[in-house]
């Protein structure tokens, strides 16, 4: 490796030349070593996963462990939680929606916020369907305002107007002050991923005491960062029965560390709340959304999202249908799949979510 006999007769540039050089070959090296490893992910399924179809309980069982292993990879708080005692302030009135912001105490120092609304030309109780925004985004967005693009196409107005009440949870929304609390996060052993989760498991403690609201019927709608919410909560969040994850899902090996100019990937973005340890040891997206199954799962995907190469996502989600299918519940789980982009789109959803829901066909 050396580039002179002699680095005491070396002129200064030579020496800075090598050293530059040596350093491209090491990095070079550790890259294309932990990619390989990163992507080397089968035997990593294999040792980690023995599902049992025999039976929806059997198979509940079997990934038990997996469940409790995702819960500590995101990381749960030791939470001395505080009283069921939420504020509530107006947010919207319309001849269909009424809708208030809820600001709930979870415990000393945390606090959990959402807007609630509720139909008014229906009559209740209502299933509950969280709609979850995504970066960069807001419960306002969710509810058509603040969105010149129409990326999320006032989706919550038109779930409202569908039947459902809706709980809009506000999530730390920009990337740099995301990565500055993951890193906090981090150093206990935790992810910010995990806290805000924990925060959205309170709000429906709290739901459950809201007079109109059918609980037993809870489901999941989130697009991008929400869509991420819903892949990562679900599995944990047992009481949310019906999950649509829209613009988030992939193959997440290549998404994660495979730079192509056909999508983007976060090992060559500035989005280090991203990164939650352990992820790739057994929770591509596949596997995390076969800790949904049985329940009723949707894959949403735009074809021009340049989140994701479609064709990639297509072959992910065949790999998730196939748990589903092998446990005879096939009809539960749906791909729409779209000529759009990186957007919400309601009428793909809408009969999928009221037929788990509310009963539809």
């Amino acid at each position: 490796m050396a580039f002179y006999e002699n680095i005491s007769e070396a002129g200064a540039g030579l020496i800075k030349r090598g050293v530059g050089d040596r350093q491209h070959l090491l990095r070079c090296e550790t890259e294309d070593f932990l990619r390989a490893l990163s992507l080397d992910y089968e035997p990593r399924r294999e040792l980690h996963w023995h599902r049992d179809y025999s039976s929806p309980e059997a198979y509940e069982a079997s990934v038990a462990g997996n469940r409790e292993a995702w819960g500590q990879a995101v990381g749960t708080f030791d939470l001395q939680l505080l009283p069921l005692a939420a504020q509530t302030e107006p947010f919207l009135e319309t001849a269909c929606i009424h809708a208030e912001w809820i600001t709930l105490p979870v415990a000393e120092g945390l606090t959990a916020r959402a807007v609630l609304a509720i139909p008014k030309h229906i009559d209740g109780p209502w299933p509950v369907l969280i709609c979850q925004h995504g970066i960069g985004s807001s419960p306002e967005r969710v509810f058509g305002f603040d969105d010149d693009s129409d990326i999320y196409r006032a989706y919550g107005q038109r779930m409202v107007e569908a039947g459902f009440a809706v709980l809009a949870p506000m999530h730390i929304t920009e990337g740099p002050p995301r990565a500055r609390y993951h890193r906090l996060c981090l150093m206990l052993g935790k992810t910010l991923w995990g806290l805000e989760i924990q925060k959205l498991s309170r709000l429906l403690d709290y739901l459950e005491t809201v007079d109109g609201l059918d609980t037993s019927r809870v489901g999941m709608y989130g697009i991008s960062l929400g869509g991420a919410y819903t892949s990562f909560t679900l599995p944990l969040e047992r009481r949310i029965g019906v999950g649509v994850n829209c613009a988030w899902f992939n193959d997440r090996l290549k998404k994660m560390v495979v730079d192509d100019p056909r999508y983007s990937c976060f090992l060559s973005v500035n989005e280090e709340h991203i990164f939650i340890p352990g992820w790739l040891t057994q929770f591509c997206d596949s596997d995390l959304a076969s800790l949904i199954c049985p329940r009723p799962y949707m894959v949403q995907t735009g074809k021009c999202d340049g989140i994701a190469w479609w064709p990639y996502v297509v072959e992910e989600f065949r790999r998730t249908k196939a748990h589903y299918d092998k446990l005879g519940v096939g009809d539960r789980c749906e791909m729409d799949l779209h000529d759009g982009g990186h957007e919400i789109r309601v009428e793909g959803a809408l009969p999928f979510l009221k037929r788990w829901l509310m009963g539809e066909t």
